[in-house]
Parts: structure tokens; C-alpha cells; sequence
């Protein structure tokens, strides 16, 4: 599997540099995998093509003020962008200036400190602060936009879900960003269901894939949870004929990493054997190229992505890189917005 077969031209006015207002106006392309020709709609209308009984599984992660400015002892200024808390101090970073060797100390805008105790591959460090940076985020950080956005956001929410809870991320699960909190409940009044899970996505995402062959590359871990509550919500949905729909690529990730895998040499209860995920917590290391089996997803919501990208990849995956390939192709002749903040795709 080659990686030049998810790569496609896109010239950059397509990419959408800010979003739509209000959000649920975003256009809606509707891919039906048996085959049906494609439907044109807008992200509001999204409840005609969801069932009562169907279960919308949304990832609830906040994106954290990640990106923060330091100052090094010489006075030359840096950059650190949080990507993974590693413990209550230590984080892996993304550090951009000169001389971040192991050892090195910097100080944030309000005085706290911060010390390079490895040295990774690339500009990654493992920075330890001196205390909890969370406390110094409201007033130091900045929320971090996708490289390809190069204008400023004037509202930070409107990179964040309407339902963000968790903080964690280092960039958005955009697939959520068109939904507004009265389009929830228009859609809970005609009985589509909601389940949170969680997955703090990072910046990886937006990295694409160098390697020749797809299968070579080594893609990113990423933590998540499915709680019991979110479980059994899903096994239920199942038992009783409903669609699992999951909203963005983080909760087809979760999903299928919380996908039940009985033994066969351990007994279990009957409703054990017939779970379709189990309560999951931890990273991540889940890699969907196509030829994988879903054991839980039945629709998808997402974003259209970037060429050679892991998300593409996945999204091909799901359908069959031809549907998704061609697709992509009728969005660019359709005029339709790519990237973070840019239309949706509705694939069953």
C-alpha cells in the first residue's frame, strides 16, 4: 500500500482560513458506501439521514491553551507547545529556538520556570516546570491553530466543541465543531441518542505520512477513555439494531481501541460475549489503514483531510480509498471547504 496512493492536489484556496457562522451551516456531503450517488446538503439537515435508535458518540476533549512564550537566561525568547502531560510536572513539548539542549532553563511571562530534561527526536524536549503548568495557562498560553491557518481566531471557542469538557488536546476533534447545542437537542428530540467518550488529540495529526509504503510509518499514540456509562450506551445500541455514529476520526480511534475482544479460553457471561466495546482507558497506538476490519463503527462524521495524512488513511479505510479519492475530487468541483475548519462528510 503506497502512501502516494492518499495524495491528492489541493490548491490552498481551499482551505478554510476561519469558520462558518453559526457553525451548523457548514455544508454537508452525504456518501452512501453501497454505492448511491452523493447527496449535497447542509450540516443542519444532519438528522435526516440519522434513525431513532442511532447513537452519536462525541469526543468531549478540550484543547488546552497549549502554546506558551519563554524567555532564556541570555534573553533570546522561545516557544514551548505542550503536547503530552507525562506527569503532574513533566510534559513532551515542541520547543522551537536555539540551544535547547538537556539542562537548559527558561522562564514564562509570569516568572515560572521550566527545564529541559531530554533531549528528542526533532524540536520535541521532555520540559519539567517547577510546578503545575495548568495553573499558568489562563494567562500565558495560547490556544495553537493548524499550521495551514494562518489567520488569527478572534473567538478561541470557536475552536473548541460546543460539549468540550476534558482538557487535553493539543488541536480540536474538528468533526464536532458543526454542531451547535440546539442541533444536539433537535436531534435527541427525534431520538438519536449521545454517548461521550474522550481522546486528547495531538499535534501528530496534522503530520503527514513520509514513508513510501503506508504500512512503514509509525503512527502516533494518543490517550483516551471509554467509561462504563459510554460502554453500555454503545452494547445497547447494538443489541437493539441501532448505528453507532461516530463523530470525527478520535472517536472511531477510541471505538475500535475499546472494541470487545473476548478469549476463548476464559469463560464469560452471555452479555459479556455479546459486547460490542468494553470500558478502555490509556493511550492509544491504533493505525486503520484500509483492509481493517470495524468491529464497532457504523457511520462517520468527519472532516475532509489532509493528502498522505493517518485521518485520510483511516476515512479510506472506512469506505474504500476509491469512494473517498472520487469524493474528494466532486468536493473540490463542488467548491467545498477543507480542513479544520471547513465542511463535513457524512459516510454509512
Amino acid at each position: 500500500m503506497k502512501t502516494s496512493d492518499f495524495d491528492y492536489d489541493l490548491p490552498e484556496s481551499f482551505i478554510a482560513q476561519e469558520p462558518v457562522e453559526p457553525r451548523d451551516i457548514s455544508r454537508l456531503m452525504v456518501v452512501d458506501r453501497s454505492g448511491q450517488p452523493i447527496q449535497h446538503d447542509i450540516f443542519r439537515n444532519i438528522g435526516k439521514y440519522l434513525n431513532p435508535g442511532d447513537l452519536l458518540v462525541l469526543n468531549q476533549t478540550r484543547v488546552i491553551p497549549a502554546r506558551l512564550h519563554a524567555r532564556k537566561s541570555t534573553g533570546g525568547t522561545i516557544e514551548i507547545l505542550l503536547l503530552h502531560r507525562e506527569d503532574g510536572l513533566t510534559w513532551e513539548s515542541l520547543v522551537g529556538g536555539r540551544g535547547m539542549s538537556k539542562g537548559r532553563i527558561v522562564t514564562l511571562q509570569d516568572g515560572l520556570k521550566a527545564e529541559v530534561v531530554e533531549v528528542l527526536d526533532g524540536s520535541r524536549r521532555r520540559v519539567r516546570f517547577a510546578e503545575p503548568v495548568e495553573y499558568h495557562l489562563a494567562n500565558d498560553g495560547q490556544v495553537p491553530l493548524p499550521p495551514y491557518i494562518h489567520q488569527k481566531l478572534e473567538n478561541p471557542e470557536r475552536y473548541q466543541t460546543v460539549y468540550a469538557k476534558t482538557p487535553g488536546s493539543a488541536a480540536a476533534p474538528t468533526a464536532g465543531l458543526h454542531f451547535t447545542e440546539q442541533l444536539i437537542e433537535h436531534l435527541k428530540d427525534g431520538g438519536v441518542n449521545i454517548a461521550y467518550i474522550t481522546l486528547h488529540v495531538g499535534l501528530d495529526t496534522f503530520a503527514p505520512v513520509t514513508e513510501d509504503a503506508a504500512t512503514d510509518h509509525k503512527i502516533h499514540t494518543e490517550w483516551c477513555e471509554l467509561d462504563s456509562q459510554a460502554a453500555e450506551e454503545i452494547n445497547e445500541t447494538k443489541k437493539a439494531g441501532g448505528r453507532i455514529v461516530a463523530v470525527g476520526t478520535t472517536s472511531v480511534r477510541t471505538l475500535e481501541s475499546a472494541a470487545a475482544k473476548p478469549s476463548r479460553t476464559e469463560a464469560r457471561l452471555d452479555d459479556e460475549e455479546n459486547s460490542a466495546v468494553r470500558p478502555f482507558m490509556g493511550p492509544t497506538g491504533l493505525y486503520i489503514l484500509p483492509g481493517y476490519q470495524f468491529r464497532v463503527a457504523d457511520a462517520l462524521i468527519t472532516n475532509f483531510h489532509l493528502p498522505k495524512s493517518t485521518l485520510l488513511m483511516l476515512v479510506s479505510a472506512f469506505a474504500n480509498r476509491e469512494t473517498i479519492m472520487s469524493a474528494y475530487e466532486v468536493a473540490k468541483n463542488e467548491g467545498y471547504r477543507f480542513f479544520s475548519f471547513g465542511d463535513a462528510m457524512l459516510i454509512f
